[in-house]
């Protein structure tokens, strides 16, 4: 499978000190190796926390209260 970088389509906003922004599957790798969630899966309000676990995650997104 090939990695085409997203670009200003990426909608992390921990710039510009994340070394990963806009290319997926950096992005997806890293943050797999350490049992967290990448910044497109949050709400744009919980993106911003900078805050990838998954306990934070199912919080930003209503999930199993």
């Amino acid at each position: 499978m090939e990695c085409v970088p997203t670009g200003d389509k990426c909608r992390c906003t921990y710039t510009p000190a994340c070394p990963n922004r806009g290319n997926c599957c950096k992005c997806v790798a890293y943050h797999r190796e350490r049992g967290e969630a990448t910044a497109c899966m949050f709400t744009p309000q919980g993106e911003k926390t900078y805050d990838r676990s998954l306990a934070n995650l199912m919080a930003d997104r209503d999930i199993c209260r």
